[in-house]
């Protein structure tokens, strides 16, 4: 990241005596944007309750370590007292939303080699996340030794890896302990530290993959930036450049894929665990922005809802219907008129991940290419967006009750076998019940 210009359900398994193996099970269409608590001119201030609704997820940036050798990590409110701060936070929470707070950014290096730093990292994290009552944590660490690559991906070397997995899970750990929940865990590495690692394994180059594969079950979205970067090669072997749907679409696919690397080969993750990330306008990031109607092609195509729009075909044939949703940096710069248009790229997100206002008709819709599922259901069926407006009828016309379990998913158990259709929006899908 560039500072100057730039649930419903969780299953909790224990694995021994102290990791928590936790997975995300909702995959509602999230719009995810960094928040600057500094003020600039080109980028000014907005207060955090006053972030664009359509925010469902806030990383506040950053917590700093106090030196480059002393990994004590500080956050304090620039402009707003901390009680004024904590207060905004839980407006945010009480619409539902997460307020995350981001460790790292462009000029931050964390090195986590010594047990007293790995200790000084967990402790002072801890208080900046109970002190402030942040839903999560998002690793934006973009240097320092600790996300070098080193050994192999399923078992890192060097102790400053091994000690930063090391503490997350115990942070993670505490926090279940101290509120009986989840900690949200987010990660915004960069194209280098990721697919990077195909091409070559070592340093920068695939350092990101032995903390994605470690954390794999503890982490909620994955958000590579897809900008600030040169070309990158696909898993199809073919090398692919920033600013076009191409790039978007072969990034996406690899990390939901997986690949092999020097390293041993990176399992891939759910697509409900992958974020698109992308510079909210063209003065927020040195490259990468790419137009709002080439992101929503390259989107379309990963999700399954429009043609191929560059030379990359997809190695799933139907795409990744339950796509996680898109990051941006950063709210402030989405929010000025002076590269782009206000809010340019929420709406774009809006426009792209709306339910049932385009492709408008009957949609016929069979496992695995849809994000309605299961289907046939017996029990409940998922659709990846909200219900709570959507209408169900039976073969012949009638209206039915629509029994919700929530915003996502609806109960199918007292209804016969048979067809039936749920009407969201302008969008009719059609589904089978079968006990």
């Amino acid at each position: 990241m560039k500072r100057n210009y730039l649930s419903n359900l969780l299953v909790l398994f224990l694995c021994g005596l102290t990791h928590l193996n936790l997975s995300a099970q909702n995959s509602t269409p999230e719009l995810i944007g960094y928040w600057h608590n500094w003020n600039t001119t080109d980028a000014p201030y907005i207060p955090l309750d006053a972030v664009d609704s359509r925010y469902t997820i806030i990383d506040v940036a950053f917590a700093v370590p106090t030196s480059p050798s002393d990994m004590h990590m500080n956050f304090t409110p620039d402009i707003v007292t901390q009680s004024t701060f904590t207060n905004q936070i839980q407006t945010i929470q009480n619409q539902g939303k997460k307020v995350l707070i981001s460790i790292g950014g462009a000029t931050t290096s964390i090195d986590l080699t010594t047990i007293a730093n790995k200790n000084a990292f967990v402790s002072s994290m801890t208080n900046i996340i109970n002190t402030y009552g942040f839903d999560g944590i998002d690793l934006d660490i973009e240097h320092g030794n600790s996300i070098l690559a080193s050994g192999q991906i399923s078992s890192p070397s060097d102790p400053a890896s091994v000690n930063l997995i090391a503490a997350i899970q115990e942070i993670m750990t505490d926090y279940m302990t101290l509120h009986g929940t989840k900690l949200f865990l987010t990660m915004a590495p960069e194209t280098a530290y990721v697919q990077g690692g195909q091409s070559a394994y070592g340093v920068i180059w695939g350092g990101y993959l032995p903390l994605i594969d470690a954390l794999r079950n503890e982490l909620d979205i994955l958000n590579v930036q897809l900008y600030n970067t040169g070309s990158m090669m696909g898993i199809d072997g073919v090398s692919y450049f920033q600013e076009t749907a191409d790039f978007i679409i072969a990034m996406t696919e690899a990390v939901i894929h997986g690949f092999q690397t020097q390293g041993g080969y990176f399992q891939g993750l759910p697509a409900n665990k992958v974020a698109i990330g992308l510079p909210a306008c063209s003065l927020a990031a040195g490259g990468g922005y790419t137009l709002p109607t080439v992101v929503k092609s390259a989107v379309d195509y990963l999700r399954g809802t429009g043609p191929k729009p560059g030379t990359y075909t997809l190695n799933h044939t139907g795409g990744y219907p339950d796509l996680r949703g898109m990051m941006t940096w950063s709210i402030n710069w989405d929010a000025v008129s002076t590269c782009g248009n206000t809010y340019e790229y929420a709406s774009n997100f809006e426009t792209i991940f709306s339910c049932g206002n385009d492709n408008a008709g009957i949609t016929e819709l069979t496992a695995p290419m849809t994000s309605l599922f299961p289907n046939p259901a017996h029990e409940k069926i998922h659709f990846n967006c909200d219900l709570k407006n959507a209408q169900l009828s039976d073969a012949i016309g009638n209206h039915l009750i629509l029994n919700l379990i929530n915003e996502n998913e609806i109960a199918v158990e007292n209804l016969v076998d048979g067809i039936y259709f749920l009407h969201v929006g302008q969008k009719t899908l059609k589904f089978n019940v079968k006990h």
